[in-house]
Formats: structure tokens, sequence, C-alpha cells
């Protein structure tokens, strides 16, 4: 049994890196894991302090000879009990440390001493106490905090793993695992964190494959609910939410409608441009303009522009006829661009309540115009919220911080191409901090992510990653995550997870906690589906639907005779 106050083992030297440590250690109860912490005491400014490092590797110091392995049938204890060998007794572990410090109250992190224990100093295991109080910012229920899980090389709830939400919100966030590693189900952890009556966030979730939906149950979950609260859930499906035509900015609009000539990006921005211009002159708004009327101004530009081809001019009516047949192919009968209708945003984020867009039924580029529309009004509409420029009753007054999280977050910010939201993600991800959008990214395929946008979000969690590619941008990107953490990845099973970043004192692995809601991600078993299908109730089932059509269909037909 280890003792808190009896050493566990003793300092060997330093190791290869300036940062770590070696020790000594029999660990008869095998506790002393990859990723456990341990301290040792140094006298820093002249007082006596507890050191706190993590273990990073474990090696054998003893081994059993290569003829005690010869023969499969003998196991190799049996052999050295018969030469009176008891490995037990002379079992030596070398282990590695790296030394995080001691925690300054007053600066609110680890001091590194930048010394390693001297040789033959007495190595402790931290106990659960002290780590509960150094590795998470903020106690669990304490306003501002989210209780993600518990530490991994510990007994379940030992030593939670509490994180600080205005870090976490403020600097941003990327959750990044291979498929099934459980980044979906560590998503909505996060959220039931943040609508909990001890936050009441302001939460907008960009769904793309219609996964979220399951987070209403906390509206009657009474873990959620206090006297004077109860956390709201609106599920906004495609068609439900729109984005006005005149918001939309030539970008967009050339993203919206590929591969146009030159001639054809002419005309058509120099048409946005005197459209804006009228709208404002006549309405008072630059984007009061209707697609109709941009069509009109097409038109008229194309009669009355000419280019000197060499051969005579040429006038711009066939391009002005190409550009609004291509307008109207897009947005005419889209589910989400409209010549009235908006985003409001005070309808779609508010303290207290969560708003779940589902993209799943929108085109991908449709879907990238649009969450590029959003995220540029909530920065606007805090930006001059924030500089008191807006007045309350302003459709751009928005007097809070909205948190955005964007799940197949390749999607809208990819590595190898420059798309209509990597240029809005990269601006929030900079500047957002200072007016109060914070953005979570969630995404399977880092290595697909654009390295920029992946390394400005400071708190990271990191579930199981098997790929190297994707691996190495883990790497590249997050430098607060030790490389010791990073050989993990491959080895990390369902619900585990690094913690690295701003939200939390030092990197940690943890276990995520079980969600209140149910998981609306889950993969679906094919061969449990195939035998429902042709069971007896479900066959029965069809029959009488059936039935019920073709009655109908009769009663229909006899009507109409």
């Amino acid at each position: 049994m280890i003792s808190e106050k009896l050493p566990i083992g003793w300092t060997k030297g330093p190791s290869d890196q300036p940062n770590d440590f070696t020790f000594v250690s029999p660990d008869h109860d095998r506790f002393l894991k990859i990723g456990e912490f341990v301290t040792y005491e140094a006298k820093m400014d002249g007082k006596e302090r507890q050191i706190l490092s993590r273990i990073i590797d474990r090696q054998p110091l003893l081994q059993f000879p290569d003829s005690f392995l010869a023969d499969p049938q003998i196991a190799p204890d049996q052999v050295a009990q018969l030469i009176g060998y008891d490995q037990k007794d002379h079992e030596q572990f070398v282990l590695i440390a790296t030394i995080i410090g001691y925690f300054d109250e007053q600066l609110d992190g680890f001091i590194n001493p930048r010394i390693p224990p001297r040789e033959g100093s007495p190595i402790y295991i931290a106990f659960d106490e002290l780590l509960a109080h150094l590795l998470s910012k903020k106690k669990t229920t304490q306003q501002g905090s989210a209780y993600i899980g518990s530490l991994l090389s510990r007994e379940i709830d030992k030593v939670p793993v509490v994180l600080d939400v205005a870090s976490l919100v403020s600097t941003h966030l990327a959750i990044i695992a291979s498929t099934g590693a459980g980044k979906s189900y560590l998503a909505g952890v996060l959220v039931e964190e943040l609508m909990s009556h001890y936050n009441r966030a302001a939460v907008l979730i960009i769904d793309p494959h219609g996964e979220y939906d399951t987070l209403a149950e906390m509206m009657n979950i009474e873990h959620f609910r206090t006297s004077d609260y109860r956390p709201e859930i609106k599920i906004f499906r495609a068609g439900q939410v729109k984005v006005k035509v005149a918001a939309l900015e030539p970008g967009d609009f050339y993203y919206l409608l590929p591969n146009l000539s030159d001639r054809m990006i002419y005309l058509f921005g120099k048409a946005y441009r005197e459209v804006s211009k009228d709208s404002r002159m006549n309405k008072g708004e630059p984007d009061r303009w209707t697609r109709a009327e941009l069509e009109l101004k097409l038109d008229d530009l194309g009669t009355s522009e000419e280019e000197d081809t060499g051969k005579g001019k040429s006038d711009f009516a066939s391009t002005a006829q190409a550009l609004s047949w291509r307008l109207d192919s897009v947005l005419k009968n889209s589910l989400i661009f409209d010549d009235q209708k908006h985003l409001n945003l005070n309808e779609l984020c508010r303290p207290g309540q969560c708003s779940v867009l589902q993209l799943n039924e929108v085109d991908e580029r449709e879907q990238q115009v649009m969450v590029a529309t959003l995220l540029r009004r909530l920065l606007k509409a805090r930006t001059e919220t924030q500089k008191n420029r807006v007045d309350e009753g302003d459709e751009l007054y928005l007097p809070y911080p909205v948190f955005v999280l964007i799940e197949e977050a390749h999607r809208f910010a990819p590595a190898s191409a420059d798309i209509v939201t990597t240029g809005v993600l990269k601006t929030i991800l900079s500047e957002g901090r200072k007016f109060g959008v914070g953005v979570g990214l969630i995404s399977q395929r880092p290595g697909k992510l654009d390295g920029d946008v992946l390394s400005q979000c400071n708190t990271q969690f990191i579930m199981r990653i098997v790929n190297p590619v994707d691996q190495g941008r883990v790497a590249e990107s997050i430098e607060t995550v030790g490389r010791d953490l990073i050989r993990e990845l491959p080895a990390l099973t369902k619900g585990q997870v690094i913690i690295a970043g701003e939200a939390i004192n030092t990197p940690v692995l943890a276990r995520v906690r079980t969600r209140y809601t149910r998981h609306g991600g889950e993969t679906k078993d094919a061969p449990v589906e195939w035998l429902k299908y042709l069971s007896p109730i479900e066959q029965e089932k069809r029959d009488r639907e059936a039935a019920l059509l073709v009655s109908g269909g009769k009663k229909r037909d006899r009507k109409y005779k």
C-alpha cells in the first residue's frame, strides 16, 4: 500500500533532457503509470517547496536472463524459483519524470525550478487532494467551472478535472480525435457544463450531421434546473434560419458560383457595388437590396458596358445573362438564402440558450457561406456593441459573449484550400477574445485542418489519433502538449483524452465523465438493424402501413369519380 508520507523511490540522476530526471522504484503495486504525478522537495526562495513532476517513461532495471525464456512450456518465474531467485524481491524500475514545478498562488501558475532533484533524493507520490488543488483552475460546480472527468491514472472521480470556462471560451478550443474515439461525446459533456446553472452560457453549435439534437433532453433533467433557471435548447433545421442575400459579400458569391470568367467577376463586382450604393441612398442601408434588383442591375450594365476586343466593340449582355442564370440556379430554390428574412442574432444567441444549427440537408458550399456570414455578423455585432456604436433594439446589439462550437471543422478551414470561412475564422481566433466571440473546433482529421487555425486554439482536447500525418499536425500546431503525451495518442482508448492549454494548469490525461443526455452520434450496429427490419413485428407494421395507403388511395379515387 502506497503511503503519501513515505518515499516510493529515489532519484538516480538527470535524464537526457534538461527538464527531466530519473528515479528508481520497486513499484510492487504497479501504481507508477505513464502520466502519473510524483513530487520531490526542494528549497526555492528560502522555502521548502513540493515540486510536481509527471512520469513520462518507465523501464525495468533488472530483467530475466534470456536463458530463463528459452522454454515456452516453463514460466520464467518458475525457473527463477528453482535457482532461488525471487523476482519480486529484486524487481526495480527506472522511471523518467518531467518537471512541472511548484504552484504559485499569486501568479496562478507553475514555476519551474529549472534544476532536477539531487541524486538520492526521495520521490513521493502526489496525493489526490494535492492534485485536485493544483491541476484544475476551478472547483466542481463553482461559477465558471466545467467538470469534464477525472484523472486517468487515479480511481474514477478521485481527482476531478475541472476547467476554467472563461479561459476555455475566450481563448478558443479544439477537440481532435479519430472517428469513434468519443469527440462528439466529449463535446456534449462540454455543452452540458456550459449550460449548467453555474455558467448559463450563450452557445451556438454548427452541426453538419444532425448529431446534437439529444441535448434538448437537458431541459427536462433535474440536474440542470434550479428555482430560477432552466436551460433552453433550440434545434434549428434547414430552412428555419435564413441568410439575407444582401448580407453576402462578393467573395461569398464567387464561392457559390465557381469558375467565373474575368468578365463575369468584373461585371458582378460592379453590379454589387452599384446596387449597394443605390440601397444606401434610397433605403438608408447598403444591404436592403434583393436578388431581383441585383439581376436588374446586371442587365443594365450588360447593355451599357462595352469592351474593345481588338475586332470591334463587344457588350456584356451575354455575360449578364449567364450571371443571372447562375444566380437563379443557386439562390432561387435555396433553403437558406432569402431576400427579406435574416439571421436574428438575439434569437439565435442568448445566455442560458444553446442553439443547434442542423445543416445536414444543406449543400456543403452553402453551409460554408452560411457559417461565414453568421460568424462575420457575430463579430460585427459584438464589436459594435462593445464600442457603443449600436443601441438596444438594433439588430446588431449583442450585449453578452457568445461561444460557437463547430463540428467537422476541417470543412470550414481546410488546410488544402482557402475558402470563405477560413479567413473569418482566422480573424475571430486572433481578435475575438477582445470582443467576446469564442470558437470551438471539432475535427477527426487535424491533418486536413488549417495549421494557423488549429494553432490559435489555446485549449486542446486530444483523443486517440492513429494516423501519423494527423499526429504530426498536432505536434506542429499545439505547443502546450508535451512530447511524452503525444506518444500516448495511439494508445488512448474511447473516452480518454489529453487536456492541455489555458483552461487547465498543466496537461493531464483524463477519462471523460458520463453524460446526462444521450449521445446522438453513436455508430449504427448494422447487423442489429438488419435483423430488426426483418423481424415479424416490423414486417407486420409495414404490411399495415401498406394496407392503409392502398385503402386511402381507393377512398380518394371514389371521391373524385
